[in-house]
Protein backbone atom coordinates (compact mmCIF):
# COMPACT_ATOMS: atom_id res chain seq x y z
CA UNK A 1 0.00 0.00 0.00
CA UNK A 2 1.30 3.62 -1.19
CA UNK A 3 1.83 6.47 1.23
CA UNK A 4 -0.65 8.96 1.70
CA UNK A 5 1.15 11.29 -0.23
CA UNK A 6 -0.43 13.56 -3.29
CA UNK A 7 2.45 13.99 -5.79
CA UNK A 8 0.83 16.23 -7.51
CA UNK A 9 -0.92 18.35 -5.22
CA UNK A 10 1.75 19.33 -3.29
CA UNK A 11 4.37 21.22 -5.42
CA UNK A 12 1.48 23.55 -6.24
CA UNK A 13 0.48 24.47 -2.84
CA UNK A 14 4.30 25.15 -2.08
CA UNK A 15 4.48 27.64 -4.39
CA UNK A 16 1.71 29.15 -2.53
CA UNK A 17 2.97 28.62 1.12
CA UNK A 18 7.18 28.59 1.87
CA UNK A 19 6.32 26.97 4.74
CA UNK A 20 4.41 23.80 3.29
CA UNK A 21 7.45 23.51 1.25
CA UNK A 22 9.23 21.99 3.87
CA UNK A 23 7.23 19.57 4.34
CA UNK A 24 7.16 18.82 0.31
CA UNK A 25 8.76 15.21 0.91
CA UNK A 26 7.11 13.84 4.21
CA UNK A 27 3.89 11.69 4.47
CA UNK A 28 0.43 12.85 4.83
CA UNK A 29 -0.48 11.49 8.26
CA UNK A 30 2.68 13.71 9.35
CA UNK A 31 1.47 16.47 8.12
CA UNK A 32 -1.51 16.22 9.49
CA UNK A 33 0.23 16.17 12.83
CA UNK A 34 1.76 19.51 12.32
CA UNK A 35 -1.22 21.08 11.48
CA UNK A 36 -2.55 23.14 13.86
CA UNK A 37 -5.75 24.38 11.66
CA UNK A 38 -6.99 21.47 10.82
CA UNK A 39 -10.51 22.19 10.00
CA UNK A 40 -9.12 24.46 6.77
CA UNK A 41 -7.04 21.76 5.84
CA UNK A 42 -8.00 19.53 2.36
CA UNK A 43 -9.48 15.58 3.57
CA UNK A 44 -6.77 13.32 1.08
CA UNK A 45 -8.62 10.10 1.31
CA UNK A 46 -6.92 6.99 -0.06
CA UNK A 47 -9.62 4.91 -1.73
CA UNK A 48 -7.75 1.69 -2.72
CA UNK A 49 -5.70 2.95 -5.71
CA UNK A 50 -6.15 6.57 -5.86
CA UNK A 51 -6.92 9.66 -3.92
CA UNK A 52 -10.15 11.60 -3.44
CA UNK A 53 -10.03 15.56 -2.28
CA UNK A 54 -13.03 16.43 -0.45
CA UNK A 55 -13.71 19.00 2.23
CA UNK A 56 -13.86 17.91 5.57
CA UNK A 57 -17.46 17.27 6.73
CA UNK A 58 -18.85 16.52 10.18
CA UNK A 59 -19.89 12.98 11.35
CA UNK A 60 -23.43 14.21 11.42
CA UNK A 61 -23.06 15.40 7.86
CA UNK A 62 -21.48 11.48 7.00
CA UNK A 63 -24.07 9.76 8.71
CA UNK A 64 -27.29 11.89 6.61
CA UNK A 65 -25.47 12.83 3.45
CA UNK A 66 -24.62 10.19 0.62
CA UNK A 67 -22.16 11.42 -1.27
CA UNK A 68 -20.29 10.20 -5.01
CA UNK A 69 -18.03 7.32 -4.40
CA UNK A 70 -14.42 7.47 -5.97
CA UNK A 71 -13.87 5.89 -9.14
CA UNK A 72 -10.85 3.65 -8.78
CA UNK A 73 -7.90 4.45 -10.86
CA UNK A 74 -4.50 3.56 -11.45
CA UNK A 75 -2.68 5.36 -8.25
CA UNK A 76 0.62 7.49 -9.09
CA UNK A 77 3.92 5.77 -7.93
CA UNK A 78 5.15 7.10 -4.35
CA UNK A 79 8.62 7.15 -3.16
CA UNK A 80 7.70 6.33 0.19
CA UNK A 81 5.78 3.26 -0.77
CA UNK A 82 8.27 0.94 1.61
CA UNK A 83 7.13 3.71 4.64
CA UNK A 84 5.55 1.25 7.68
CA UNK A 85 1.91 2.06 7.87
CA UNK A 86 0.58 1.74 11.67
CA UNK A 87 -2.82 -0.31 12.30
CA UNK A 88 -4.48 2.91 12.64
CA UNK A 89 -3.71 3.91 9.70
CA UNK A 90 -4.27 1.00 7.71
CA UNK A 91 -8.12 1.00 9.09
CA UNK A 92 -8.37 4.70 8.34
CA UNK A 93 -7.19 4.17 4.73
CA UNK A 94 -9.53 1.12 4.20
CA UNK A 95 -12.54 3.19 6.14
CA UNK A 96 -11.83 5.97 3.31
CA UNK A 97 -11.56 3.00 0.47
CA UNK A 98 -14.62 2.64 -1.68
CA UNK A 99 -15.29 -0.42 -0.25
CA UNK A 100 -14.94 1.07 3.44
CA UNK A 101 -17.27 4.22 2.16
CA UNK A 102 -19.97 1.97 0.30
CA UNK A 103 -20.22 -0.24 3.65
CA UNK A 104 -20.65 2.93 5.71
CA UNK A 105 -23.24 3.86 3.68
CA UNK A 106 -25.27 1.22 3.53
CA UNK A 107 -25.06 0.55 7.13
CA UNK A 108 -26.56 3.94 7.52
CA UNK A 109 -29.41 2.79 5.17
CA UNK A 110 -30.12 -0.57 6.84
CA UNK A 111 -30.36 2.14 10.15
CA UNK A 112 -32.73 3.93 8.23
CA UNK A 113 -34.66 1.75 6.28
CA UNK A 114 -33.82 2.87 2.78
CA UNK A 115 -33.93 0.62 0.34
CA UNK A 116 -34.07 3.05 -2.63
CA UNK A 117 -30.96 5.02 -1.29
CA UNK A 118 -29.38 1.39 -0.77
CA UNK A 119 -30.00 0.33 -4.34
CA UNK A 120 -28.47 3.85 -6.06
CA UNK A 121 -25.23 3.02 -4.14
CA UNK A 122 -25.61 -0.54 -5.19
CA UNK A 123 -25.43 0.13 -8.94
CA UNK A 124 -23.03 3.32 -8.40
CA UNK A 125 -20.26 0.95 -6.98
CA UNK A 126 -21.24 -1.93 -9.86
CA UNK A 127 -21.06 0.90 -12.67
CA UNK A 128 -17.38 2.43 -11.64
CA UNK A 129 -16.28 -1.28 -10.61
CA UNK A 130 -15.89 -1.23 -6.81
CA UNK A 131 -15.74 -4.77 -5.74
CA UNK A 132 -18.55 -6.21 -2.93
CA UNK A 133 -17.87 -8.14 -0.55
CA UNK A 134 -19.75 -10.95 1.55
CA UNK A 135 -20.81 -7.95 4.35
CA UNK A 136 -22.31 -5.43 1.17
CA UNK A 137 -24.26 -8.49 -0.77
CA UNK A 138 -25.57 -8.79 3.02
CA UNK A 139 -26.93 -5.75 3.61
CA UNK A 140 -29.00 -4.74 0.36
CA UNK A 141 -30.36 -7.96 0.74
CA UNK A 142 -31.44 -7.95 3.94
CA UNK A 143 -32.95 -4.66 3.09
CA UNK A 144 -34.40 -5.73 0.19
CA UNK A 145 -35.74 -8.60 1.78
CA UNK A 146 -37.00 -6.58 4.97
CA UNK A 147 -40.79 -5.72 3.76
CA UNK A 148 -39.60 -1.80 4.50
CA UNK A 149 -38.62 1.02 2.37
CA UNK A 150 -37.76 4.24 2.58
CA UNK A 151 -41.68 6.17 3.56
CA UNK A 152 -42.91 3.25 3.54
CA UNK A 153 -44.13 3.37 -0.59
CA UNK A 154 -45.29 0.14 -2.19
CA UNK A 155 -43.42 0.83 -5.12
CA UNK A 156 -40.06 0.91 -3.33
CA UNK A 157 -40.60 -2.17 -1.72
CA UNK A 158 -41.70 -3.95 -4.90
CA UNK A 159 -38.19 -2.81 -6.47
CA UNK A 160 -36.60 -4.08 -3.42
CA UNK A 161 -38.18 -7.48 -3.73
CA UNK A 162 -37.29 -7.45 -7.53
CA UNK A 163 -33.81 -6.07 -7.32
CA UNK A 164 -33.18 -8.54 -4.31
CA UNK A 165 -33.02 -11.58 -6.55
CA UNK A 166 -31.13 -9.88 -8.78
CA UNK A 167 -28.51 -9.07 -6.49
CA UNK A 168 -28.57 -12.36 -4.54
CA UNK A 169 -27.69 -13.65 -8.66
CA UNK A 170 -24.78 -11.66 -9.16
CA UNK A 171 -23.58 -12.22 -5.77
CA UNK A 172 -23.31 -16.08 -6.83
CA UNK A 173 -21.78 -14.23 -10.36
CA UNK A 174 -19.37 -12.82 -8.28
CA UNK A 175 -18.21 -15.82 -6.46
CA UNK A 176 -18.52 -13.94 -3.50
CA UNK A 177 -19.03 -16.89 -0.56
CA UNK A 178 -22.53 -16.56 0.64
CA UNK A 179 -22.80 -17.63 4.84
CA UNK A 180 -26.35 -18.24 6.68
CA UNK A 181 -27.37 -14.66 6.86
CA UNK A 182 -27.44 -14.28 2.88
CA UNK A 183 -29.03 -17.46 2.44
CA UNK A 184 -31.53 -16.52 5.43
CA UNK A 185 -32.40 -13.25 3.71
CA UNK A 186 -32.87 -15.16 0.33
CA UNK A 187 -35.20 -17.00 2.00
CA UNK A 188 -37.13 -13.94 2.70
CA UNK A 189 -37.00 -12.49 -0.57
CA UNK A 190 -38.84 -16.11 -1.76
CA UNK A 191 -41.84 -15.79 1.32
CA UNK A 192 -42.11 -12.39 0.27
CA UNK A 193 -43.42 -13.05 -3.71
CA UNK A 194 -44.99 -15.91 -1.74
CA UNK A 195 -43.06 -19.00 -2.54
CA UNK A 196 -41.88 -21.23 0.66
CA UNK A 197 -40.79 -23.39 -1.99
CA UNK A 198 -38.01 -21.59 -3.31
CA UNK A 199 -37.77 -20.59 0.27
CA UNK A 200 -36.89 -24.02 1.68
CA UNK A 201 -34.49 -24.89 -1.27
CA UNK A 202 -32.30 -22.63 -0.32
CA UNK A 203 -32.67 -23.67 2.67
CA UNK A 204 -31.46 -27.50 1.91
CA UNK A 205 -28.82 -25.14 -0.61
CA UNK A 206 -27.22 -24.05 2.66
CA UNK A 207 -25.97 -27.57 3.38
CA UNK A 208 -24.14 -28.10 0.65
CA UNK A 209 -21.84 -24.85 1.48
CA UNK A 210 -21.55 -26.28 4.65
CA UNK A 211 -23.22 -23.76 6.75
CA UNK A 212 -25.92 -25.31 9.19
CA UNK A 213 -29.17 -23.76 9.13
CA UNK A 214 -30.70 -21.65 11.91
CA UNK A 215 -34.97 -21.23 13.08
CA UNK A 216 -34.71 -18.06 11.21
CA UNK A 217 -33.87 -19.86 7.74
CA UNK A 218 -36.36 -21.97 8.10
CA UNK A 219 -39.24 -19.54 9.25
CA UNK A 220 -39.88 -17.97 6.02
CA UNK A 221 -40.78 -21.58 4.60
CA UNK A 222 -42.26 -22.68 7.57
CA UNK A 223 -44.36 -19.77 7.82
CA UNK A 224 -44.97 -19.57 4.10
CA UNK A 225 -46.69 -23.52 3.28
CA UNK A 226 -48.76 -22.93 7.22
CA UNK A 227 -50.00 -19.81 5.03
CA UNK A 228 -50.97 -21.49 2.23
CA UNK A 229 -52.40 -24.44 4.12
CA UNK A 230 -50.01 -27.25 2.56
CA UNK A 231 -50.03 -29.24 5.55
CA UNK A 232 -47.80 -31.52 4.28
CA UNK A 233 -45.06 -29.75 3.10
CA UNK A 234 -44.95 -27.57 6.23
CA UNK A 235 -44.33 -31.13 7.97
CA UNK A 236 -41.91 -31.49 5.77
CA UNK A 237 -39.72 -28.93 7.07
CA UNK A 238 -40.59 -29.15 10.54
CA UNK A 239 -38.90 -32.70 9.86
CA UNK A 240 -35.89 -30.98 8.05
CA UNK A 241 -35.54 -28.79 11.09
CA UNK A 242 -35.19 -31.83 13.81
CA UNK A 243 -33.08 -33.34 11.17
CA UNK A 244 -30.51 -30.31 11.37
CA UNK A 245 -31.10 -30.27 15.36
CA UNK A 246 -32.93 -26.98 14.84
CA UNK A 247 -35.72 -26.51 17.88
CA UNK A 248 -39.09 -25.01 16.76
CA UNK A 249 -40.08 -22.70 19.50
CA UNK A 250 -43.65 -20.83 20.45
CA UNK A 251 -44.10 -19.44 16.95
CA UNK A 252 -43.31 -21.87 14.90
CA UNK A 253 -45.04 -24.69 16.87
CA UNK A 254 -48.33 -22.31 16.75
CA UNK A 255 -48.41 -21.83 13.08
CA UNK A 256 -48.18 -25.81 13.14
CA UNK A 257 -50.87 -26.50 16.03
CA UNK A 258 -53.60 -24.29 13.51
CA UNK A 259 -52.65 -25.58 10.57
CA UNK A 260 -53.19 -28.90 11.90
CA UNK A 261 -56.33 -27.86 13.52
CA UNK A 262 -57.14 -26.24 10.11
CA UNK A 263 -56.50 -30.08 8.33
CA UNK A 264 -58.46 -31.82 10.84
CA UNK A 265 -55.22 -33.96 11.63
CA UNK A 266 -56.36 -34.62 15.35
CA UNK A 267 -52.91 -36.34 15.67
CA UNK A 268 -50.70 -33.76 14.22
CA UNK A 269 -52.80 -31.50 17.04
CA UNK A 270 -51.74 -34.02 19.91
CA UNK A 271 -48.16 -33.90 19.06
CA UNK A 272 -48.01 -30.11 18.49
CA UNK A 273 -49.64 -29.64 22.17
CA UNK A 274 -46.87 -31.94 23.88
CA UNK A 275 -44.22 -30.57 21.87
CA UNK A 276 -45.69 -27.29 23.48
CA UNK A 277 -45.39 -28.65 26.80
CA UNK A 278 -41.67 -29.91 26.24
CA UNK A 279 -40.52 -27.23 24.82
CA UNK A 280 -42.41 -23.67 26.31
CA UNK A 281 -44.52 -25.17 29.00
CA UNK A 282 -46.60 -21.99 29.48
CA UNK A 283 -48.15 -19.94 26.83
CA UNK A 284 -49.38 -16.80 25.41
CA UNK A 285 -52.51 -15.41 24.26
CA UNK A 286 -52.34 -16.26 21.03
CA UNK A 287 -51.71 -20.18 21.22
CA UNK A 288 -54.46 -19.98 23.63
CA UNK A 289 -56.93 -19.32 21.30
CA UNK A 290 -55.52 -21.66 18.99
CA UNK A 291 -55.86 -24.51 21.62
CA UNK A 292 -59.50 -23.12 22.31
CA UNK A 293 -60.51 -23.09 19.14
CA UNK A 294 -59.22 -26.72 18.49
CA UNK A 295 -61.36 -28.19 21.18
CA UNK A 296 -64.01 -26.49 20.31
CA UNK A 297 -64.44 -27.88 17.06
CA UNK A 298 -66.43 -30.58 15.44
CA UNK A 299 -62.90 -32.94 14.62
CA UNK A 300 -61.97 -32.70 18.28
CA UNK A 301 -65.27 -34.23 19.62
CA UNK A 302 -64.57 -36.97 17.04
CA UNK A 303 -61.19 -37.50 18.38
CA UNK A 304 -60.49 -40.03 20.89
CA UNK A 305 -61.51 -43.48 21.94
CA UNK A 306 -64.18 -45.06 24.28
CA UNK A 307 -62.02 -47.51 26.00
CA UNK A 308 -58.04 -47.76 26.46
CA UNK A 309 -55.68 -49.39 28.27
CA UNK A 310 -55.72 -47.78 32.16
CA UNK A 311 -52.04 -49.57 32.29
CA UNK A 312 -50.64 -48.99 29.66
CA UNK A 313 -51.42 -45.27 30.49
CA UNK A 314 -50.48 -45.44 33.81
CA UNK A 315 -46.89 -46.76 32.79
CA UNK A 316 -46.64 -44.06 30.28
CA UNK A 317 -47.40 -41.29 32.91
CA UNK A 318 -44.80 -43.29 35.03
CA UNK A 319 -42.15 -43.00 32.43
CA UNK A 320 -42.53 -39.17 31.43
CA UNK A 321 -42.09 -38.31 34.71
CA UNK A 322 -45.63 -37.39 35.05
CA UNK A 323 -48.02 -34.75 33.90
CA UNK A 324 -48.88 -36.62 30.66
CA UNK A 325 -49.02 -40.26 29.14
CA UNK A 326 -48.44 -39.42 25.42
CA UNK A 327 -51.05 -42.26 24.18
CA UNK A 328 -53.79 -40.35 22.45
CA UNK A 329 -56.45 -38.82 22.96
CA UNK A 330 -58.97 -40.31 25.54
CA UNK A 331 -62.89 -40.10 25.96
CA UNK A 332 -64.99 -39.41 23.11
CA UNK A 333 -68.08 -36.42 23.04
CA UNK A 334 -68.36 -32.85 23.39
CA UNK A 335 -65.31 -30.66 25.60
CA UNK A 336 -65.83 -27.77 28.01
CA UNK A 337 -63.64 -25.52 27.44
CA UNK A 338 -62.71 -22.98 29.71
CA UNK A 339 -60.27 -20.50 31.66
CA UNK A 340 -59.71 -20.67 35.15
CA UNK A 341 -57.14 -20.70 38.41
CA UNK A 342 -55.08 -23.23 40.66
CA UNK A 343 -55.49 -22.94 44.37
CA UNK A 344 -52.47 -22.61 46.35
CA UNK A 345 -52.26 -26.56 46.37
CA UNK A 346 -52.99 -26.58 42.87
CA UNK A 347 -56.14 -27.78 42.39
CA UNK A 348 -58.41 -26.66 39.22
CA UNK A 349 -61.01 -24.38 39.93
CA UNK A 350 -63.12 -25.59 37.52
CA UNK A 351 -63.12 -29.25 37.35
CA UNK A 352 -61.03 -30.16 40.45
CA UNK A 353 -57.94 -32.07 38.91
CA UNK A 354 -55.25 -31.79 41.12
CA UNK A 355 -52.00 -31.15 39.60
CA UNK A 356 -49.13 -33.36 39.66
CA UNK A 357 -45.83 -31.76 40.65
CA UNK A 358 -43.15 -32.99 38.22
CA UNK A 359 -40.20 -34.92 39.85
CA UNK A 360 -36.32 -33.82 38.52
CA UNK A 361 -33.58 -36.23 38.13
CA UNK A 362 -30.97 -35.96 40.27
CA UNK A 363 -28.49 -37.02 37.71
CA UNK A 364 -29.82 -34.33 35.60
CA UNK A 365 -29.38 -31.60 38.17
CA UNK A 366 -25.35 -33.42 38.78
CA UNK A 367 -25.05 -33.04 34.77
CA UNK A 368 -26.34 -29.58 34.72
CA UNK A 369 -23.97 -28.17 37.91
CA UNK A 370 -21.18 -29.80 35.57
CA UNK A 371 -21.81 -27.84 32.91
CA UNK A 372 -22.34 -24.33 34.43
CA UNK A 373 -19.97 -24.73 36.43
CA UNK A 374 -17.75 -25.28 32.56
CA UNK A 375 -19.75 -22.34 30.97
CA UNK A 376 -18.58 -19.96 34.56
CA UNK A 377 -14.90 -21.01 34.29
CA UNK A 378 -14.63 -19.90 30.39
CA UNK A 379 -16.34 -16.75 31.17
CA UNK A 380 -14.98 -15.61 34.47
CA UNK A 381 -11.42 -15.64 35.86
CA UNK A 382 -10.84 -19.44 36.51
CA UNK A 383 -8.95 -19.32 38.93
CA UNK A 384 -11.68 -17.10 41.11
CA UNK A 385 -14.64 -18.96 40.08
CA UNK A 386 -12.40 -22.58 41.21
CA UNK A 387 -11.47 -20.83 44.34
CA UNK A 388 -15.64 -20.04 45.04
CA UNK A 389 -16.20 -24.06 44.14
CA UNK A 390 -13.57 -24.68 46.73
CA UNK A 391 -15.11 -22.22 49.23
CA UNK A 392 -18.40 -23.88 48.76
CA UNK A 393 -17.54 -27.55 49.16
CA UNK A 394 -16.39 -25.97 52.40
CA UNK A 395 -19.02 -24.06 53.56
CA UNK A 396 -22.03 -26.06 51.91
CA UNK A 397 -24.51 -26.68 51.18
CA UNK A 398 -26.96 -24.50 51.94
CA UNK A 399 -31.06 -24.59 51.85
CA UNK A 400 -31.14 -21.58 50.34
CA UNK A 401 -28.79 -19.20 48.07
CA UNK A 402 -29.86 -15.20 47.50
CA UNK A 403 -29.07 -12.73 44.70
CA UNK A 404 -28.34 -10.49 47.38
CA UNK A 405 -27.70 -7.24 44.85
CA UNK A 406 -31.36 -8.29 43.06
CA UNK A 407 -33.06 -8.70 46.87
CA UNK A 408 -31.65 -5.43 48.33
CA UNK A 409 -32.79 -2.99 45.55
CA UNK A 410 -36.06 -4.40 44.94
CA UNK A 411 -38.32 -1.52 45.17
CA UNK A 412 -35.75 0.60 46.16
CA UNK A 413 -33.34 3.34 44.99
CA UNK A 414 -30.47 2.50 46.97
CA UNK A 415 -29.31 -0.69 48.25
CA UNK A 416 -31.19 -1.73 51.61
CA UNK A 417 -29.38 -3.82 54.01
CA UNK A 418 -32.54 -4.28 56.21
CA UNK A 419 -34.77 -5.78 53.32
CA UNK A 420 -31.60 -8.35 52.79
CA UNK A 421 -31.63 -9.10 56.80
CA UNK A 422 -35.54 -9.75 56.49
CA UNK A 423 -35.11 -11.63 53.73
CA UNK A 424 -32.62 -13.74 55.31
CA UNK A 425 -34.04 -14.35 58.62
CA UNK A 426 -37.76 -15.58 56.97
CA UNK A 427 -35.37 -18.04 55.46
CA UNK A 428 -33.52 -19.20 58.24
CA UNK A 429 -37.08 -19.68 59.71
CA UNK A 430 -38.55 -22.28 56.97
CA UNK A 431 -34.88 -23.90 57.03
CA UNK A 432 -35.08 -27.28 58.37
CA UNK A 433 -31.93 -27.00 60.08
CA UNK A 434 -32.56 -23.09 61.09
CA UNK A 435 -29.30 -21.78 59.09
CA UNK A 436 -28.45 -19.04 57.60
CA UNK A 437 -28.77 -18.97 53.11
CA UNK A 438 -26.17 -17.86 51.81
CA UNK A 439 -25.56 -14.62 50.41
CA UNK A 440 -23.78 -14.01 47.34
CA UNK A 441 -22.71 -9.90 47.31
CA UNK A 442 -20.51 -8.04 44.61
CA UNK A 443 -17.00 -7.17 46.48
CA UNK A 444 -17.54 -3.54 45.53
CA UNK A 445 -21.31 -4.20 47.66
CA UNK A 446 -19.38 -5.42 50.32
CA UNK A 447 -16.84 -2.86 50.69
CA UNK A 448 -18.22 0.52 49.63
CA UNK A 449 -21.59 2.50 49.94
CA UNK A 450 -24.20 1.68 52.37
CA UNK A 451 -21.57 -1.30 53.40
CA UNK A 452 -19.64 1.86 55.16
CA UNK A 453 -22.78 2.56 57.46
CA UNK A 454 -21.23 1.09 61.39
CA UNK A 455 -24.80 -0.85 61.15
CA UNK A 456 -24.23 -2.37 57.84
CA UNK A 457 -20.46 -3.61 58.66
CA UNK A 458 -21.17 -5.44 61.57
CA UNK A 459 -23.81 -7.05 59.67
CA UNK A 460 -21.42 -8.38 56.55
CA UNK A 461 -19.21 -9.35 59.82
CA UNK A 462 -21.99 -10.89 61.14
CA UNK A 463 -22.89 -12.96 57.87
CA UNK A 464 -19.15 -13.32 57.07
CA UNK A 465 -18.59 -15.30 60.57
CA UNK A 466 -21.49 -17.79 59.90
CA UNK A 467 -19.98 -18.64 56.46
CA UNK A 468 -22.89 -17.23 55.05
CA UNK A 469 -21.48 -14.88 52.78
CA UNK A 470 -19.08 -14.93 49.66
CA UNK A 471 -18.32 -11.63 48.09
CA UNK A 472 -17.47 -11.92 44.12
CA UNK A 473 -14.32 -10.75 42.98
CA UNK A 474 -13.89 -7.19 41.42
CA UNK A 475 -15.04 -7.70 37.28
CA UNK A 476 -16.63 -10.60 37.92
CA UNK A 477 -20.65 -11.59 37.14
CA UNK A 478 -21.86 -12.56 40.07
CA UNK A 479 -24.67 -14.28 38.19
CA UNK A 480 -23.12 -17.46 37.90
CA UNK A 481 -21.75 -17.52 41.23
CA UNK A 482 -25.58 -17.58 42.73
CA UNK A 483 -26.64 -19.57 40.24
CA UNK A 484 -24.13 -22.71 40.39
CA UNK A 485 -24.00 -22.47 44.21
CA UNK A 486 -28.20 -22.95 44.13
CA UNK A 487 -27.93 -25.57 41.05
CA UNK A 488 -24.92 -27.52 42.98
CA UNK A 489 -26.81 -27.53 46.38
CA UNK A 490 -30.20 -28.34 45.05
CA UNK A 491 -31.79 -25.41 47.04
CA UNK A 492 -33.59 -22.30 46.84
CA UNK A 493 -32.54 -19.54 45.03
CA UNK A 494 -34.37 -16.61 46.24
CA UNK A 495 -34.12 -13.54 43.39
CA UNK A 496 -36.50 -11.80 40.90
CA UNK A 497 -34.08 -11.98 38.41
CA UNK A 498 -36.52 -13.51 35.38
CA UNK A 499 -32.75 -14.72 33.92
CA UNK A 500 -33.84 -14.67 30.55
CA UNK A 501 -30.73 -12.65 29.15
CA UNK A 502 -27.55 -13.80 27.14
CA UNK A 503 -26.06 -15.43 30.11
CA UNK A 504 -28.93 -17.79 30.79
CA UNK A 505 -29.40 -17.84 26.76
CA UNK A 506 -25.86 -19.71 26.66
CA UNK A 507 -27.12 -22.13 28.98
CA UNK A 508 -29.11 -23.49 25.97
CA UNK A 509 -30.98 -26.31 27.49
CA UNK A 510 -34.88 -27.31 28.72
CA UNK A 511 -33.89 -28.37 31.64
CA UNK A 512 -32.70 -24.44 33.31
CA UNK A 513 -36.67 -23.57 33.23
CA UNK A 514 -37.77 -26.71 34.95
CA UNK A 515 -35.48 -26.32 37.80
CA UNK A 516 -36.33 -22.68 37.89
CA UNK A 517 -39.87 -23.79 38.19
CA UNK A 518 -39.29 -25.44 41.32
CA UNK A 519 -36.52 -23.74 43.08
CA UNK A 520 -36.76 -20.07 42.24
CA UNK A 521 -38.42 -18.08 45.22
CA UNK A 522 -39.44 -14.41 44.41
CA UNK A 523 -40.04 -11.03 46.56
CA UNK A 524 -42.22 -8.43 46.74
CA UNK A 525 -42.27 -5.89 48.89
CA UNK A 526 -44.94 -3.81 50.86
CA UNK A 527 -44.96 -1.12 53.94
CA UNK A 528 -45.24 -4.16 56.09
CA UNK A 529 -41.53 -5.19 54.48
CA UNK A 530 -40.71 -8.01 52.01
CA UNK A 531 -42.91 -10.87 51.33
CA UNK A 532 -41.81 -14.34 49.93
CA UNK A 533 -43.29 -16.53 46.98
CA UNK A 534 -42.65 -19.62 47.75
CA UNK A 535 -42.39 -21.86 44.27
CA UNK A 536 -45.61 -24.20 43.63
CA UNK A 537 -46.07 -27.45 44.83
CA UNK A 538 -47.10 -28.34 41.15
CA UNK A 539 -45.87 -27.91 37.90
CA UNK A 540 -46.84 -24.78 35.79
CA UNK A 541 -46.48 -26.86 32.18
CA UNK A 542 -48.99 -28.37 30.23
CA UNK A 543 -50.73 -31.22 32.00
CA UNK A 544 -52.54 -34.41 30.00
CA UNK A 545 -54.66 -36.11 33.21
CA UNK A 546 -54.76 -40.17 33.10
CA UNK A 547 -58.54 -39.77 31.70
CA UNK A 548 -57.93 -37.19 29.21
CA UNK A 549 -58.19 -33.93 30.71
CA UNK A 550 -55.96 -31.29 29.74
CA UNK A 551 -54.87 -28.20 31.63
CA UNK A 552 -52.84 -25.64 29.62
CA UNK A 553 -50.63 -22.61 31.46
CA UNK A 554 -50.58 -18.89 30.38
CA UNK A 555 -47.66 -16.59 30.42
CA UNK A 556 -48.09 -14.31 33.51
CA UNK A 557 -46.97 -10.99 33.90
CA UNK A 558 -44.67 -8.88 36.02
CA UNK A 559 -47.37 -9.09 39.35
CA UNK A 560 -46.58 -11.63 41.43
CA UNK A 561 -49.87 -11.28 43.03
CA UNK A 562 -51.94 -11.69 39.65
CA UNK A 563 -53.27 -15.36 39.62
CA UNK A 564 -52.24 -17.66 36.66
CA UNK A 565 -55.03 -18.15 34.01
CA UNK A 566 -54.99 -21.48 32.60
CA UNK A 567 -57.21 -23.49 30.34
CA UNK A 568 -59.35 -26.49 31.51
CA UNK A 569 -60.40 -28.39 28.76
CA UNK A 570 -62.58 -32.29 29.77
CA UNK A 571 -64.83 -34.08 28.65
CA UNK A 572 -68.45 -33.89 29.54
CA UNK A 573 -68.42 -37.56 30.61
CA UNK A 574 -65.18 -36.52 33.00
CA UNK A 575 -66.37 -33.29 35.25
CA UNK A 576 -67.00 -33.70 38.65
Amino acid sequence: MVALYQTHLLPTLAKASPLLSLFVKIPLPLIYRRCRIRHFCPVLCYHTSSFDISPRRSSTEKASSFCTLASPREAPPSPFSDTPLTAKMKRKAWRESPEGVLRHKLDMCSKHGDVSEALRLYDEARSIGVPLSQHHYNVLLYLCSSGESNGGDEDGLSLGLKRGFEIFHQMVMDKVEPNEATFTSAARLAAKVEDPEKAFELVKRMKSFGIPPKLRSYAPALFGFCKKGEAERAYEVDGHMIESSVEAEEPELSALLKLSAEAKKGDKVYEMLHRLRASVRQVSESTVGIVEEWFGSEEAVREGKECWNVKKVREGVVSGGGGWHGQGWLGTGKWRVVRTQMDENGVCQSCNEKLVCIDIDPKETENFASSLASLASKREVRADFVRFQEWLQCHGPFDAVIDGANVGLVNQHHFNFFQLKSVLNQLREMSPSKRLPLVILHKNRVTGGPAQNPKNKQLLETWKKAGALYATPGGSNDDWYWLYAAVSCNCLLVTNDEMRDHLFQLLGTSFFPRWKEKHQVRLSVSTKGPSLHMPPPYSIVIQESEDGRWHVPMVTGDDLEAPRQWLCATRDRNRK
